[in-house]
């Protein structure tokens, strides 16, 4: 009975002095956290995302409070957040563009050829490993195992036909599926852009109408029927600068192929 007595003394008073010991540590090593900090934190949605280029919530949260991020950094908050966030910082809220992801393909199955039927591991960038980067007679086209998809927290991206479909009211614009995607096909453009070129190829005329119905072949068409000089062709494939762009469709109506894509 005394040695029972004796050891839960012993425990006791060992788990006294830790308790102390902690208490005294938590006190003497105590950091004061900004309540800006705290409160900006509170503001942003959680996702921890990595989409505005810091490491979680925390991390911009930390990095508004010091000023060295803007309010509205939160691609998945939005303009709305970011005015929650300029009211917590006492600045004016910035304007901000509502961004989404692009996919710069259209050769789904019917559309694009294929050298011959691939069985393997389902992931894009397992691909890299194979002839040709996959099945496709396009080295540039989308492979369609939906690496993006895996990617995507938000069900933003599906594979609808063989090609990854972006729904861009889903999309948050965090730029996961664009890092993702081993093709590099995935970008972010304005929400409201209108117009954007569905085709990555570069290959010449020829070449890329004998892989897919609807390439892009550098005719330069749409770059005469542009107005506002948006849109120029680079290496057999045409590029719309989005800043330029006034959204008049005269590119997509001379498109021969209509590889440029009407949002």
């Amino acid at each position: 009975m005394n040695g029972i007595i004796l050891t839960i003394l012993i425990v006791g008073g060992v788990g006294l002095f830790v308790g102390l010991f902690l208490g005294i540590a938590s006190l003497k090593f105590h950091v004061e956290s900004d309540p800006k900090e705290q409160a900006v934190l509170e503001a942003l949605p959680g996702n921890n995302c990595g989409g505005c280029g810091y490491p979680g919530c925390s991390g911009l949260a930390a990095a508004i409070a010091k000023g060295e991020a803007k309010v509205n950094q939160c691609p998945v908050g939005g303009e709305a957040v970011g005015k929650v966030i300029a009211g917590i910082m006492g600045v004016e809220a910035e304007d901000s563009v509502r961004m989404t992801a692009f996919v710069a393909c259209h050769g789904d199955c019917e559309k694009a050829g294929t050298d011959y039927e691939y069985h393997g591991v389902e992931d894009c960038t397992m691909l890299s490993f194979v002839p040709n980067g996959g099945a496709k007679s396009c080295s540039f086209g989308c492979l369609g195992f939906g690496t993006c998809v895996k990617a995507c927290q938000f069900g933003a991206i599906r594979v609808e036909n063989g090609i990854a479909v972006v729904d861009r009211d889903l999309c948050k614009a965090c730029g996961k599926c664009v890092d993702a995607c081993p093709k590099h096909l995935i970008s972010l453009i304005p929400y409201d852009a209108g117009y954007a070129v569905a085709c990555s190829s570069h290959d010449k005329g020829p070449a890329a109408m004998k892989n897919c119905e609807v390439p892009c072949i550098g005719c330069g068409l749409c770059v005469k029927a542009c107005e506002s000089d948006a849109v120029h062709v680079n290496d057999f494939l045409a590029v719309i600068d989005q800043e330029k762009c006034i959204r008049c469709g005269k590119c997509a109506e001379k498109c021969q192929k209509k590889a440029i894509a009407n949002f």
